[in-house]
Order: C-alpha cells, then structure tokens, then sequence
C-alpha cells in the first residue's frame, strides 16, 4: 500500500530526471549545431540567450495561467511542446536559423513553465508517499546534479558519434517520456476546497506571487542568498576560474577537473544531507552551507596555485552546497500556501537564477580592468561577507523567527 501510494513522487521525480537529461543535451548539441551550419559564435550565443530569456519570462508570467490551467495538465503540455519543438529542429535540416531560434525559444519557454508546475506538484504527491519534505527536496537536488554530472559529458560523446540532429531526437525524445510518465503516473490527490486557486484577473494573480514573496522576510532573505551565489558561483565557473586555468596551467584539462571536483562534492554532500536532514537544524545547516559553498572555491584561486589544495577546497565547497538548495525547496513548500506556489516559485526562480549572467558580465568587466588575482580576492571577500553576515544574525536572533525543521509532511 505504502509503494503505491509513491508512485506518484517516483514518476514525477523520474520524469525531472529525463527533463533534466533533456536540457544538458540540448545544452550541448544545439550550440555544436548552430556553429556547424553558420560557423558563428556570436549566433551560438544568440541561440543561447534565446532560451534562457523565455525561460526567465514564462516562470514568472505564465504561472496565473498554469494556475487555471491545472498543474498536471500544464505539465503534459509543456513537455509535448518542448518534444515538438526539439523534433522540428532535429528533422528539417534546412531550418533557417530564424526559425531555429524561434523554436528553440518556445522549448526555454515552455521548459520554464513545465519546470515551475513540476516543482508544485511536488508537493501533494510528497504529502501522500509519507516521506518527509526536507528527504524528497534533498533527492530531488542529488538527482538534478547526477544529470547534470552525467548528461553534459553524455551529450558531448553523443553529438561526437551520432551527430547533433540525432542527439537533439534524444532530446525530444526526453521530453516526451517525462510528458508520459507525469499523464500516467502523477495523480496527486485534489487540494482541500480552503486551498483551491480562486479565479482572480490576470495581473492581480501575477502581482500576489510578488507581493507574497516581499512579505516573508526570511524567504526574501534566503533567496538574496541564491541570487548571490548564482552570481558568484557562475563569475567563477564560466570567467575566474578559465582564466586562472589559463594563467597557472595552460591547459583546459585541468578547467573540467575542478569543475568535476565540485559538481562530485555536491553529489556526496547531497547524499549525506539526505539521510540526516531531518536531524539538522534546518535554517543554520543553510546558512552555514552558503558560507561554506561559495566564498572559499573563489578564495582558494587567489591565494594558491596548488591544484590539489584547489580540488580539496572546491570538493568540500561543493559538499557545503548541498544543503543550499533542498532547504530552500522544503521551506518554500512550508511558508507557501498551496494556491500561490505557482506564482511564487516562478518569481523565486528568475530572481535566484538572474544572478547567473550578471555575475559573468561583471567578473569580465572586473578582471580585464583591475586583473585577475585582484578580482578574485576582492569577489571571495566580498562573498564571505555577505554569507557570513546572516549566520550571525541567525545565531543572535530569537528561536520562533526562524523555520522549523521539516517533519512528516502529513
């Protein structure tokens, strides 16, 4: 009775994990793609942007829609949409490159949507399988990382065998398992009448989602954090840390084995939080995970040239990041009443993730005008401060302010 009752969350799960799998294909053969067919970068990015952008837009502006609408029937849409679209790309080899970033915009649109509405559903199914959020939030990040650990060097060896089209085919392909398993499997129990969507206008249902968010200051507080990091750890990953690769080693090898490191960390740290998260004090394990997952990978760059005290370093950064995400997943889940999730997780989601191409444009700037070593220093002080400053204020600040810890969600 107890399995039945989860396969719901099973499915749902599963079905992020092709969608995920999905995105590093698409990530890797599309851009691979547009510079085999054009041989311009500055398309490639085009492409890039082109998919990124809706899927920031639509988070936020198609939530009231997906409110009346229905989660799961969004859901189905969605992921048959970004299948359709993929499967054009990958079937018409004369695509113009017009209509190619067209399409490639309505799969980051619809994408951006299927990921908020997959995100919200988790929640009843969680509720009926009997297992505690903070565990089912905790998977669900170790899951989202092995993907993404697995499915970008994936991709790179299907596009170098196959060829992109019929690695974009994957891609569709992935989409529409998700689509199918979410249609048959995902049958979360209706909401209790106090907490079905009210039928408000377009705009007032939009502005709810930001008025809520401005209104909890500790879910304002902890998204701050991620729009932080995503700052930070993206300046890093894409601009500091190529450049410092650069600098000591000459060679990109070492550039994919740090970033390995840290993306390995993560997964080992998401696997130990998992097993003990209902044991930790929710909001301190958070606010120690931000100091220690982000200021220290960029601190170590600036101080040594050692690459393994750096794979150390950013191995035990990645480990400290883990309990970052599943904590904001399972306070978001607590502190928001079931009928505004869906607008709410779409505004969380462009805040935290707009963090990610102002933290590269800034790095660039930075380091081409005041060098690299200063750069980094100045950015990984500027960081642990930042992280530092609201562990303090939650060692000092009265008990009942805080979220308590998740427990069964019954």
């Amino acid at each position: 009775m107890i399995q039945q009752r989860r396969v719901g969350l099973y499915a749902l799960l599963t079905a992020d994990v092709f969608s995920a799998f999905g995105s590093r294909f698409s990530v890797v053969a599309i851009p691979w793609l547009v510079l085999i067919t054009t041989g311009s970068p500055a398309k490639m990015g085009l492409v890039a942007a082109a998919e990124m952008i809706p899927y920031l837009l639509t988070s936020v502006l198609a939530a009231p829609i997906a409110d009346r609408f229905g989660m799961r029937r969004t859901s189905i849409f969605c992921d048959l949409s970004s299948a359709a679209a993929m499967a054009i790309v990958a079937a018409t080899p004369d695509f113009g490159f017009w209509q190619l970033v067209v399409l490639i915009a309505v799969a980051g649109g619809m994408r951006g949507v299927g990921d908020r509405v997959k995100h919200v559903l988790l929640r009843p199914v969680t509720a009926e399988s009997g297992i505690p959020m903070i565990r089912v939030t905790s998977a669900y990040e170790a899951m989202n990382r092995t993907a993404g650990l697995i499915g970008a060097p994936l991709a790179g060896i299907l596009v170098a065998t196959l060829g992109a089209r019929e690695t974009i085919w994957l891609d569709a392909a992935t989409f529409a398992v998700a689509a199918v398993l979410v249609g048959t499997l995902v049958r979360p129990a209706p909401e209790p009448q106090d907490v079905t969507p009210v039928r408000e206008p377009y705009l007032k249902a939009l502005r709810g989602g930001f008025s809520f968010l401005r209104a909890d200051k500790l879910l304002l507080g902890m998204i701050s954090t991620l729009f932080l990091l995503n700052l930070f750890q993206h300046a890093t990953s894409t601009v500091l840390l190529p450049l410092w690769v650069q600098d000591v080693f000459g060679s990109p090898t070492k550039l994919g084995i740090i970033l390995g490191c840290f993306a390995a960390g993560s997964l080992a740290g998401n696997v130990v939080f998992t097993i003990f998260a209902t044991k930790l004090p929710q909001m301190l394990s958070f606010f120690i995970g931000a100091a220690i997952g982000g200021a220290p990978r960029i601190l170590v760059l600036g101080i040594s040239d050692s690459l393994w005290v750096v794979l150390a370093v950013t191995f035990f950064a990645g480990f400290g990041m883990a309990s970052v995400n599943p904590i904001v997943g399972a306070v978001l889940y607590e502190r928001i009443p079931a009928e505004l999730q869906t607008r709410v997780f779409g505004v969380v989601a462009a805040v935290a993730v707009s963090g990610i191409p102002i933290g590269s444009a800034l790095a660039g700037v930075a380091a081409a005008n005041a060098g690299l070593r200063p750069t980094i220093l100045v950015g990984g002080v500027v960081l642990l401060a930042l992280t530092l400053i609201p562990l303090v204020r939650h060692h000092r600040q009265p008990v009942a302010e805080t979220a308590q810890p998740t427990g069964d969600p019954r």
